[in-house]
């Protein structure tokens, strides 16, 4: 429920990226192993009041920070809808869909593009044609891939984790993506890391026999790595890359879900924050996959352990999912859809025989209170089903919708991450919401 309407933030930042050609230092001209580097000053300016910064060009990633106004950050290249950008010492994407470029050039592409030549490909939910087909790529399409799996490649696919099969993409460039799921250990005694793929590039320290490494990517017999916050490269030769075995997922011992294949989980530290993290998990062959991980916020003063009518907490439970609704068009959701108006409002008045259902102005003495719903914080989300018995004083207008700062009972997160699970959530896979502490998952 929400007693005011939650401000939309607005602001803008400016992100400033001045890139020259450079030459590795020490090594004049050497023809292959000159690297190249973006020549241009551009400026950007971020739409957003607070720009995550994520690990990787995807919103599945997971956050490692933020930027904020007039911040001045360097931007490293281009992939997809994502910014490139040295970020306290180590590599960092932002979004370029918040962000406004000012000036002629633009930051280059990252090394490889990967281009569709079927014509037209299934992504598909796993690594394998025994998964389910979440949309299709068509013949020329350029793809954002993250790993490769087999002979399955792992993309970004309208916000969400898809696969393809690399019989039909064809890669163009020097590099490859690394293996998902795959381990790789230093086996020399004490190998260099280098600032270039090659041994002409001059060496910026040293990893030990055993170490575990942070792969990027394959070029030739050189693997790219993060290493301690930069970029280095490292002999193939010395280093083992074997897999390992899938996390075991928090839904995998949930005991409570019966016939439901989507989860979307709702976790804090303990009952007192506001701050939550949401995550959603999908059924596929009888295994649980993980969909989306998400920032979220819960009700001011947290989770509620017994919910009460005007409290500011957000109610903890299982809840099956409800209506959904927006101010604008249906986004693309296979639940119910409502869109609302002017008049719309949800009764939140104990004594009302209407309480804690979704009706019409006027009121015509049948109710005192109740909540416009024809309010930014309400241009999407869905209906959580709580109270459906609507026992008085337990509370009402329990949603989840859009917000990043705090609700008056109801579970929120960026627009952008809202849309994507409304498109996600398909009725015919029995959805439900779990909200808890993390302490108390193993009532679920």
């Amino acid at each position: 429920m929400e007693g005011k309407q939650l401000k939309k933030l607005m602001v803008g930042m400016a992100l400033t990226a001045t890139l020259a050609t450079a030459v590795t230092p020490g090594f004049g001209s050497i023809g292959g192993n000159q690297e190249k580097a973006y020549a241009a000053t551009v400026t950007y300016k971020v739409t957003a009041s607070k720009l995550n910064v994520r690990s990787g060009a995807g919103t599945t990633y997971g956050i490692i920070g933020s930027v904020v106004k007039d911040q001045t950050l360097s931007v490293v290249s281009k992939s997809g809808s994502w910014y490139k950008i040295n970020y306290n010492g180590r590599t960092g994407y932002v979004s370029s869909d918040y962000v406004q470029a000012s000036g002629t050039a633009t930051p280059p592409a990252e090394s490889t593009t990967y281009t569709v030549t079927a014509s037209t490909l299934n992504v598909r939910s796993g690594a394998g044609t025994n998964y389910a087909s979440i949309g299709s790529v068509t013949k020329g399409q350029k793809l954002s891939v993250v790993s490769k799996s087999g002979s399955w490649y792992k993309i970004n696919y309208n916000g969400r984790t898809g696969y393809v099969s690399s019989d039909y993409v064809q890669a163009s460039g020097t590099t490859t993506a690394p293996a998902e799921s795959t381990a790789y250990t230093v086996t020399a005694s004490t190998l260099n890391v280098r600032s270039g793929a090659g041994t002409s590039y001059a060496s910026i320290g040293s990893v030990t026999k055993g170490q575990k490494l942070s792969v990027v990517s394959k070029s030739g017999s050189w693997y790219k790595i993060n290493y301690n916050g930069r970029t280095g490269y490292v002999s193939s030769d010395y280093v083992q890359a074997s897999a390992t075995a899938s996390p075991k997922l928090v839904v995998d011992s949930f005991k409570t879900l019966g016939n439901a294949q989507q989860v979307i989980l709702v976790t804090a530290d303990n009952y007192d924050t506001k701050s939550a993290k949401i995550q959603t998990f999908e059924k596929v062959d009888g295994k649980w996959k993980q969909v989306l991980t998400a920032n979220g916020v819960l009700g001011q003063k947290g989770f509620a352990l017994s919910k009460k009518e005007g409290d500011m907490e957000s109610p903890t439970g299982k809840y099956t999912i409800g209506t959904a609704f927006g101010r604008y068009a249906n986004p693309g959701t296979k639940l119910p859809y409502r869109k609302i108006t002017a008049n719309d409002v949800w009764v939140d008045d104990s004594k009302s025989s209407l309480y804690n259902t979704w009706q019409q102005k006027p009121a015509n003495g049948r109710w005192t209170s109740a909540e416009n719903m024809d309010i930014p914080a309400y241009d999407y989300g869905f209906v959580i089903n709580y109270n459906e018995s609507r026992t008085p004083g337990k509370g009402s207008a329990i949603f989840f919708h859009v917000g990043t700062n705090y609700t008056a009972g109801c579970t929120a997160t960026s627009k952008e991450q809202v849309v994507s699970i409304l498109k996600w959530l398909n009725p015919e896979k029995n959805p439900v919401i779990i909200q808890s502490p993390v302490s108390e998952l193993d009532k679920y």
